[in-house]
């Protein structure tokens, strides 16, 4: 037994190494600028004075607690109505914690006092002095802190990957920097605090976050390797930008709406279509196309199973696409004319019938979604057409090119200028075809930054990481959102099937699904809540009884059980909360109906490099292969390519081939016809499932289509199962687009409830009573399963527990307020905040909905000034979770410094025959194998 799966063994684990590997590529997501950048917006002296402030009057108030009693009974003790007064006033203040005015009337009361009374009553006034003392001090201090900061932002606003960036995701904020950052202002108006406020997130967001998105985050292709030491990169960052295809549809739209261009186009029957006895059946594919206006939207598809009846015409029609033959659409007109007698006029109006019906589709001109440059393959496309009018626009399209070409090297002023051109361009091109109207998505153009490969420890993150989250994937199943449609699909072919049964028409399967149970289904739990009225997950709807959401449903129960139990015993105010081993495997046993799936992983993960007890946050899980690599082939292969070295991909399809289970093969699912840059990815494998309504640029040999598979149940394992017909092997699905499999149209997702895709992240706290609430805030412990964080620390507060200064409180009030919240509720300085507006409150749900987690640092007023921007919508609950690594725990640098950055790592089976190997080991694989 190897160490790591010594080491398993030894805590309980879930399975011995040698049936699972790390893979020992990974992706690292890195922060475009250091965390260091953003320390400059912070005030160290404001929060020293704060906590001066708040530690006198702190001082002032236990000796205030001191003297109730004292006071009270001197109050009944003085007869002179003059003097007890005077001690009623004194009593009031202190109460209060006011400064008196009038100090001498102070020491003549502790002259009545005690001795030890007198002493405390004269400590209060010390107190309450000091604190006077450096409240006057605050108004400047916070006003030239909050200059130095402003001067820090303006300086920022120069930096070159958050301009960049910007000019993508904010172009008009971008275009308006330069004034703001010569301006001088202390003091801005309502207009310069907008635009500080969004450049604060956008700059909070470059240097304390991981979402790729042009120079905003860069990504590099990683390695795990034996004693390689902490992730370190060397800064060289190249973009790479590609045209949103949405764009080229568009234009393939416009040529097929004109029928002197759709004369010209390619047709051919779509895929998937089959003969009844008098009628055709094929999947009508509906495309919806997205809003324009957003800034991130796709064509959305929709298929329905549809019948037309068979004629003399149309079966002759069918008959001349035998062999997936394609003909021009005039060579088509002119078939059905000689054909029929018809006149043109008619003879052309019969296939423009059929592709509005779906049943024919042109080809040639979809973008695929291995295109490593769409734009030159759809050139490429057009140029085939030997067309005029094709020839024309594809000439247009060299100038499109050149501007995508020359975008990623250029400054945040040429990228504003390419942009406009590229617009100007392609709404040239776009009424050049014809268009009355043109239209282009708001977002034009996707660009992803990559840095040069960096390696890692092996052992440590086999340690730290791999062993903990195997361990974990037992209980993962328990909170995959997925998997109850997966059942409801098992559950239904085994009532219409039977046990070991098998379906020879699985378009007429997908069809039959969803129309008798999955699309109620879907509207039924979509209406209903998940959660029971204790806040526990409701049971999952068990229509067709299957044993299996039984045992899901119970699993689920007895982690939370599990989790009320420990969390009445847990001491208030502790910062840590363990998951053990015994819950971990109290789940898995409550799950065993469920059977041993082949069950790949990707996680998202930070590494908190603490000495003594470094830990491995968990962000999010999926199940499924290649997950992390997939949206960045394009740039990891051209990085490869360009300094002489073997494509990534080249290297993970061998690899992905020696992990296909035992007798099965994976094949793509592509939902080429969802029109997104999210889909756009190297091909990873030997297969690829053909559905209706797509094309595929695949080999002949590497097709699949529908009709050649059939659905079994597989009684000696339990499993609903694809088989392939023409290669006698278990078929595995995968899609390895980023469009979440919801979303896909009907054939496609179904085929994904075949597949190993899951999204679980274990929501640990559901259905577990709040701890006590103060002040309208309750607070939750961080959650840990060994080395692994399952959840931040976090702290909500109901709507109207915030300390939101009121309108005329100066920035000292302010901040001093905030701080004492902060300080009330164990807070530390640094946070992330999600704003999640009250329902019906308008403009504060503008926030993204709540949705995104923001940055917010109590040491910084310009910070807290952003969030109460946040919070002037309405009416809104605010959760904080802690930041987590902490500002010196990141464990990944630059040239410039240390960036907050996040791991998307594999786990998966080992296979079955290969011998092991170590995570810096890889097999290597025959790619003709």
């Amino acid at each position: 037994m190897s160490v790591g799966a010594a080491e398993t063994a030894r805590k309980g684990g879930h399975a011995p190494a040698a049936t699972w590997e790390l893979n020992r590529r990974f992706v690292l997501r890195l922060a475009g600028l250091p965390f260091a950048a953003v320390e400059g917006l912070r005030d160290p002296a404001a929060a020293a004075w704060a906590e001066r402030v708040l530690a006198a009057q702190d001082a002032a108030a236990r000796h205030a607690a001191e003297l109730e009693a004292p006071l009270t009974a001197l109050v009944t003790a003085v007869e002179d109505a003059r003097e007890r007064r005077a001690v009623l006033a004194l009593r009031r203040e202190v109460f209060n914690g006011r400064l008196p005015k009038d100090t001498a009337a102070v020491h003549a009361v502790a002259a009545r006092l005690a001795p030890a009374d007198a002493e405390a009553l004269t400590a209060w006034l010390r107190g309450c002095e000091q604190a006077a003392a450096l409240l006057a001090e605050g108004g400047p201090l916070l006003a030239a802190g909050l200059a130095g900061a402003r001067a820090e932002l303006r300086a920022l606003a120069a930096e070159d990957r958050l301009r960049r960036g910007l000019v993508l995701a904010s172009p008009t904020l971008e275009s308006r920097l330069d004034d703001f950052a010569a301006g001088t202002s202390a003091a801005p108006d309502k207009r310069a605090r907008k635009k500080e406020r969004s450049l604060l997130a956008y700059l909070y967001r470059t240097a304390c976050k991981t979402s790729p998105f042009s120079t905003f985050t860069a990504v590099a292709a990683g390695e795990f390797r034996p004693g390689a030491g902490e992730v370190r990169t060397r800064g060289g960052w190249r973009g790479h930008a590609r045209l949103n295809v949405v764009v080229l549809a568009r234009i393939a739209e416009l040529a097929a709406a004109d029928p002197r261009r759709r004369a010209d186009l390619p047709v051919t029957i779509s895929a998937g279509w089959e003969l009844d006895e008098d009628r055709v059946r094929f999947v009508r594919r509906s495309v919806t196309a997205g809003d324009d206006s957003a800034a991130v939207s796709f064509d959305a598809a929709h298929d329905r199973l549809f019948f037309l009846r068979r004629r003399g015409t149309l079966d002759r029609l069918l008959a001349l696409f035998a062999d997936g033959a394609a003909l021009r659409h005039a060579d088509l007109e002119a078939w059905l004319a000689a054909e029929t007698g018809a006149p043109p006029e008619e003879a052309a109006r019969y296939p423009a019938t059929l592709l509005e019906l779906g049943i024919l589709q042109t080809t040639g001109l979809d973008t695929d979604v291995h295109s490593a440059d769409p734009v030159r393959d759809f050139q490429a496309a057009l140029r085939a057409l030997r067309r005029d009018w094709a020839d024309a626009t594809a000439a247009r399209l060299d100038t499109v090119a050149g501007h995508i070409d020359r975008y990623a090297a250029a400054q945040p002023t040429g990228r504003r200028a390419l942009l406009a051109a590229l617009r100007r361009e392609l709404l040239d091109i776009q009424r050049a075809l014809g268009a009355a109207e043109p239209s282009l998505p708001q977002t034009l153009l996707y660009e992803d930054v990559s840095e040069p490969p960096v390696t890692t420890d092996a052992a440590r993150w086999q340690e730290l990481a791999a062993e903990p989250l195997q361990a974990l994937t037992g209980m993962l199943p328990a909170f995959d959102v997925a998997l109850p449609q997966r059942l409801v699909l098992k559950g239904f072919f085994l009532a219409r099937y039977g046990r070991g049964g098998r379906c020879e028409d699985l378009l007429r399967l997908v069809h039959d699904f969803h129309e008798d149970i999955f699309t109620q289904y879907l509207q039924f739990t979509s209406l209903k809540s998940p959660w029971a009225e204790d806040g526990s997950p409701a049971p999952e709807e068990n229509w067709l009884g299957m044993p299996e959401v039984t045992a899901l449903d119970r699993a689920r129960a007895e982690f939370t059980r599990r989790m009320r139990e420990r969390w009445a015993a847990h001491p208030e105010g502790a910062a840590e909360f363990h998951v053990t081993e015994q819950d971990v495997a109290a789940v898995r046993a409550e799950l065993a109906p469920l059977g041993e799936p082949f069950a790949p992983h990707s996680h998202f993960v930070q590494l908190a490099d603490r000495p003594a007890d470094p830990l491995v946050v968990l962000n999010n899980s999926y199940g499924g292969l290649c997950f992390p690599f997939t949206r960045f082939t394009h740039c990891f292969d051209a990085d490869a390519e360009a300094a002489g070295h073997e494509p990534l991909t080249a290297e993970l399809r061998p690899w992905l081939r020696a992990r296909q289970p035992p007798g099965a093969v994976f094949a793509e699912v592509t939902a080429g016809a969802a029109t997104t840059n999210l889909n756009l990815h190297g091909r990873l494998t030997d297969h690829e499932i053909v559905c209706p309504g797509e094309t595929s640029t695949a080999p002949d040999g590497a097709r699949i289509d529908l009709d050649d598979l059939y659905a079994e149940h597989d009684e000696a394992t339990d499993r609903l199962v694809l088989r392939s017909r023409r290669l006698g092997r278990e078929v595995v699905p995968l899609y390895l687009g980023y469009l979440v499999p919801m979303v896909l149209p009907e054939v496609p997702r179904t085929l994904l409830l075949f597949s190993p895709t899951s999204r679980a992240r274990p929501d640990v706290w559901r259905g577990v009573p709040e701890g006590p609430e103060r002040d309208g805030v309750t607070a939750r412990p961080r959650v840990r399963y060994r080395s692994l964080v399952l959840h931040r620390r976090r702290w909500t507060a109901a709507p109207g527990a915030l300390p939101v200064r009121a309108p005329g409180t100066g920035e000292a009030a302010g901040y001093l307020a905030w701080q004492r919240w902060r300080r009330t509720h164990g807070l530390p300085a640094r946070v992330f905040a999600t704003v999640r507006a009250e329902e019906g409150t308008g403009p504060g749900a503008a926030f993204g909905g709540g949705a995104k987690p923001a940055y917010v640092d109590f040491d910084s007023p310009l910070s807290l000034a952003a969030l109460e921007g946040l919070l002037a919508g309405g009416p809104a609950r605010t959760v904080f979770e802690e930041m987590l690594p902490e500002a010196d725990e990141l464990h990944a640098s630059s040239p410039r410094g240390r960036h907050v950055a996040e791991l998307a790592l594999e786990i998966v089976p080992r296979p079955a025959a290969a011998p092991p190997a170590g995570p810096g080991r890889p097999e290597r694989q025959d790619p003709t194998a």
